[in-house]
């Protein structure tokens, strides 16, 4: 099946996203802001974001008085985009296959937009020509994805926990599906030509993550996005009964001192490296 993958990944994983979204849209603010200004989205902008999540850009393109829609392929998370964005239509449907234009009965769109949720199709190609078909001509494409594989959101306090697991065979393809898929420029830039957009630019967007949540230290807030993740559920999956509850509660403590080592003026933040890309569909070439 196409895109299984991904939708094993996010099955596992949708839940704790949806159950920390106010911490993981405190984190990604930055980039969050920087996509929706480059996106330029305005009154009555037929909008699609992809992998929607919790609906975060939905709710910021109706704020903006655009139409959204949205397409994740996490059931948890579709529901939770239609619960906080009740006036967008939220579509559980893998973007790479699905027939978006159809599925969302409306015009083609104006703004195709995607935070940290691209960088997950098998055939990233097909995806983005797929993407491109449901887009009018002369519409934008606006995304950010991560820059560089060594990016502390996927290593700071992660590492305590997965230096404990087994080994596993090292993955040699850095173009696997996964969050760290688009940090090459010269792919990314050859993936959407060849799925038909123009004036592709990829500018480097660096952000700074900050995790004090609600005034926190930000500690807590970096535990609870760790343990949400699919690596953070493997290691509490395969840690805990090996550990017993102390040991793994003494894991965790473990945790939170690397975290606290990395405070800067009292709070958990550094910096993100991401890219700010955009395209545009030709003219004319809206569903060759």
């Amino acid at each position: 099946m196409v895109n299984e993958s991904a939708r094993e990944y996010w099955a596992g994983c949708g839940a704790g996203w949806v159950d920390n979204a106010h911490v993981f849209d405190h984190v990604l603010a930055s980039f969050t802001d920087a996509l929706v200004h480059a996106a330029d989205i305005g009154p009555g902008d037929r909008v699609l974001d992809i992998g929607c999540g919790a609906g975060t850009l939905l709710q910021l393109a109706v704020k903006r008085g655009a139409i959204p829609v949205g397409v994740d392929i996490s059931e948890a998370m579709v529901q939770a985009a239609r619960r906080r964005v009740p006036q967008a239509t939220v579509l559980h449907a893998d973007a790479q296959t699905a027939d978006l234009n159809g599925a969302a009965a409306g015009c083609p769109f104006d703004r195709v937009v995607s935070r940290f949720g691209v960088m997950f199709f098998d055939d990233p190609a097909a995806a983005f020509a797929n993407m491109r078909h449901a887009a009018a001509p002369g519409a934008t494409l606006t995304f950010v994805c991560w820059r560089d594989a060594e990016n502390p959101i996927f290593t700071l306090g992660t590492s305590i926990l997965t230096d404990q697991l087994d080994p596993v065979p090292t993955e040699t393809d850095p173009h696997t599906p996964g969050p760290r898929a688009f940090g090459d420029r010269d792919r990314v830039q050859t993936i959407l030509t060849d799925a038909g957009w123009g004036e592709v630019t990829m500018d480097p967007l660096d952000g700074i993550c900050d995790h004090g949540v609600d005034g926190s230290d930000g500690v807590q807030a970096r535990l609870a996005m760790i343990l949400a993740t699919t690596t953070g559920q493997q290691a509490r999956a395969e840690l805990e009964p090996r550990l017993g509850s102390r040991g793994w509660a003494a894991l965790i403590d473990e945790v939170r001192v690397e975290l606290r080592r990395n405070l800067v003026d009292g709070v958990l933040k550094f910096v993100g490296r991401t890219w700010l890309v955009t395209a545009t569909n030709p003219s004319g070439l809206a569903a060759d």
